[in-house]
């Protein structure tokens, strides 16, 4: 190894790398190879949108905690209105996180929502509308997580940019007022 490269970054946390890509994985590799084994479409519903729930809950609720250190969730409040809500870590934790990590959670992100696109065109233009009701419904859950890490993501920014100018603000006003207070 030549002393002058920077060491390579390992995954931090390799076990929930893995499940991370693994149910999406097992989801799209299901849909695609089920029509060699079963003939029945039931099967290959329940089974795919089994296996895409159980990669949103883990997104949702581990990987994203744990791999890019944000969370989200929506509730109703007492109006009856959707409202979103998001947690992240605080902004030094988020710089702390492993790059390769991020790199893996953002990525298989996005490409498992390409990869159910490209999919759902082959089963439009095969005219397979029982097939596209499954695409659809593991297309949405795949979209769900992107909107809501991507807000939750912006909302940590926000967050991070307010805290960052009421400290400079507070300080200024500090400084100003020991100055005043020494004339």
């Amino acid at each position: 190894m030549d002393p002058s490269q920077p060491p390579v970054e390992n995954y931090a946390n390799p076990n929930t790398c893995l499940f991370h890509v693994l149910f999406k994985g097992a989801a799209l590799a299901f849909y695609i190879l089920s029509a060699l084994f079963f003939n029945s479409f039931v099967i290959i519903f329940v089974v795919t949108v089994l296996l895409a729930a159980l990669d949103f809950w883990v997104v949702k609720n581990v990987s994203g905690r744990i791999l890019v250190g944000l969370r989200w969730w929506n509730e109703i409040n007492d109006l009856g209105e959707s409202v979103w809500k998001f947690e992240s870590l605080d902004q030094e934790s988020l710089a702390r996180m492993n790059k390769k990590d991020s790199w893996l959670f953002w990525w298989t992100l996005y490409l498992a929502a390409a990869a159910w696109l490209i999919i759902g065109v082959f089963s439009l233009i095969r005219f397979q509308a029982d097939y596209l009701l499954v695409v659809g419904v593991c297309l949405s859950l795949n979209v769900a997580n992107i909107i809501g890490f991507t807000k939750c993501k912006k909302d940590a920014k926000k967050q991070f940019q307010q805290f960052a100018s009421q400290t400079i603000a507070s300080r200024f006003q500090s400084t100003v007022q020991s100055a005043f207070t020494l004339v």
